[in-house]
């Protein structure tokens, strides 16, 4: 059965596409497999899912469950062995030529011979933008991940929180409908990565995404999600889909309540119990 996660908001002024009744991610009876040297890899096995604009979808399970593969079958980056995928209502090569998502790595990618602003102007220069639009646009994403005043500084001058804040901006720079987050924080330690969660879910806040987020954080996956899909060991499955009914404006405090340590406990169950999910 196909889970439909949805929360509508509005989007901020400045920022983001009218919604539509549309889900912004469909994924329908996914499965895919890599062909090695030793045989077959079945990665991905019948995954259907239909998130919702603007929700915050986590994505955990153990190392290897396909969920970075499912991102990048999302983004068009590896191509399904079976059923379908639709981004925005388009196929998921549409989607990516169309530039309707960015792509945040788990390394935040930046260019060290660029400073921090002109590496945020990356994507804008290639898709030809106008140099004070580029200007305007890196100004505009400096602020939105708090690294105002840093435009000039290279990469090496910034702690590993603030580069990943910068390469969260260069995703957002072009004003993408979805925001794709591979383990992000994974290499952080726990005071910047609580730091960094606070700030994304400001920012998600402020600028309405579409977020799916892959990580192997529990605490992580319930503080930002709406929902989070736990998934099985290879080839994976979704075998649970979690609503996390928190308010918005949450803060860290919120991981001693009851409500999230039942969530936390789940969860838990969920990857320990790696059976298919049948609504």
């Amino acid at each position: 059965m196909t889970e439909t996660a949805s929360m509508f908001r509005p989007a901020a002024d400045g920022f983001g596409s009218p919604r539509s009744p549309e889900p912004a991610i469909e994924v329908s009876d996914v499965s895919l497999r890599f062909e090695t040297r030793d045989g077959p890899v079945h990665a991905l096995s019948h995954v259907q899912l239909k998130v919702a604009r603007g929700e915050f979808v986590s994505f955990i399970g153990p190392s290897g469950c396909g969920k970075t593969t499912l991102l990048r079958a999302v983004a068009d980056l590896e191509t399904p062995t079976l059923g379908d995928i639709r981004v925005e209502g388009m196929s998921a090569e549409e989607a990516r030529l169309k530039r309707r998502y960015g792509y945040v790595f788990q390394a935040p990618a930046l260019y060290p011979w660029r400073t921090v602003a002109r590496n945020i102007a990356l994507p804008l220069e290639i898709m030809g933008f106008a140099k004070p639009e580029r200007e305007a646009r890196v100004k505009k994403g400096l602020e939105l991940v708090n690294l105002g005043g840093f435009g000039n500084k290279f990469p090496w001058q910034l702690s590993g929180g603030m580069q990943q804040r910068a390469s969260i901006a260069r995703a957002l720079s072009f004003d993408p409908d979805i925001l794709l987050m591979d383990e992000p924080f994974g290499a952080l330690d726990e005071i910047v990565r609580d730091m960094l969660n606070q700030q994304l879910l400001r920012l998600w806040e402020v600028t309405g995404k579409t977020v799916l987020f892959v990580t192997h954080s529990i605490p992580e996956a319930v503080f930002l999600s709406t929902h989070i899909v736990v998934m099985s060991p290879r080839p994976g499955r979704i075998t649970d889909i979690i609503a996390c009914n928190f308010p918005r404006d949450r803060q860290l405090e919120i991981r001693e309540t009851p409500e999230f340590l039942a969530i936390a406990n789940r969860v838990r169950h969920g990857l320990r119990a790696g059976h298919s999910y049948d609504g």
